[in-house]
């Protein structure tokens, strides 16, 4: 199993917020879906795997490499789509690409006008005018036409109509065909990884819950809803987090079986989704 991405032991401290003894793998050429709520520390994952920060302790590994020693050869292999546009506003794309070129030793300069037309990406006019969607594919088409082998896609979908999601992940989906390419996809959106996700990494408060395969997480993560007569300090031990109501109980387990031959038929078993994880963690703090 060849991990692109390697995070060990990392610790980050900021005012207030901590990443706390993190550490993560990523596949290669698959698509890892980065999710948890505003301010758990995606981001700062994001800057930590891109060097633009430094682990406090703990080693970070791209590509089997450190960026201490390796740092130009990591970020030629590497391609970046932010939510944010980060070109200049007040030039053409076509321009743009001059600026870039020559940074890259593997540039292809017909794999770049092969996106252009494939995502009808206006070269001669004036970044400034692109919507957000032309932004997000204008992204994909740089970080594509240096063959990048990983791409980090931070909140790529954010603000797109639903054509355009849908448009931009039937892309995705098509670049992974070859298997070469490896894809982290940080989103809040997590419906966008229901289509081309195949593990899901799940950070809150600054530490790792889980990296699985999707199909697994769909396993093993249920939502239960009965009486609360049911729930006791025994029971409610059996769930991430939960909630009460007059009319019953409504909760997160991560181990659909056992709550199964814990309650029976008494309570009603349902498939949990992403958002159903996110919520259900949070309020386990709550506790």
């Amino acid at each position: 199993m060849e991990h692109i991405i390697e995070l060990q032991h990392i610790n980050k401290s900021f005012d207030g917020f901590e990443l706390k003894d993190f550490s993560i793998n990523v596949r290669k050429g698959y698509v890892t879906g980065f999710i948890g709520g505003n301010g758990v520390g995606k981001s700062t994952t994001i800057k930590l795997i891109m060097n633009l920060l430094q682990p406090d302790s703990g080693d970070i590994s791209i590509f089997g490499l450190d960026y201490k020693n390796h740092e130009k050869e990591i970020k030629q292999r590497l391609g970046f789509v932010y939510d944010d546009n980060v070109f200049y506003e007040n030039i053409t794309l076509a321009q743009m690409k001059r600026i870039i070129q020559p940074a890259y030793h593997k540039w292809d300069d017909e794999l770049f006008y092969h996106y252009v037309q494939a995502f009808d990406l206006p070269l001669n006019k004036n970044i400034k005018t692109f919507s957000k969607g032309m932004m997000m594919k204008a992204s994909l088409a740089i970080a594509l036409s240096h063959h990048a082998e990983l791409i980090i896609m931070d909140e790529p979908t954010s603000g797109l109509d639903p054509i355009f999601r849908r448009e931009l992940l039937d892309i995705l989906h098509d670049l992974m065909q070859d298997g070469e390419k490896t894809i982290f996809f940080s989103t809040h959106i997590t419906t966008d990884l229901d289509r081309i996700a195949d593990y899901i990494t799940f950070i809150h408060n600054g530490e790792h819950i889980f990296t699985n395969e999707f199909y697994k997480i769909e396993e093993q993560y249920a939502i239960v809803k009965g009486s609360v007569e049911l729930i006791d300090s025994d029971t409610e031990k059996e769930f991430i987090g939960i909630r009460k109501t007059n009319l019953g109980f409504e909760g997160l387990t991560a181990n659909r079986n056992r709550v199964d031959s814990i309650f029976g038929d008494m309570v009603l078993i349902e498939k949990a989704n992403l958002e159903d994880i996110m919520f259900y963690t949070k309020k386990g703090d709550e506790k």
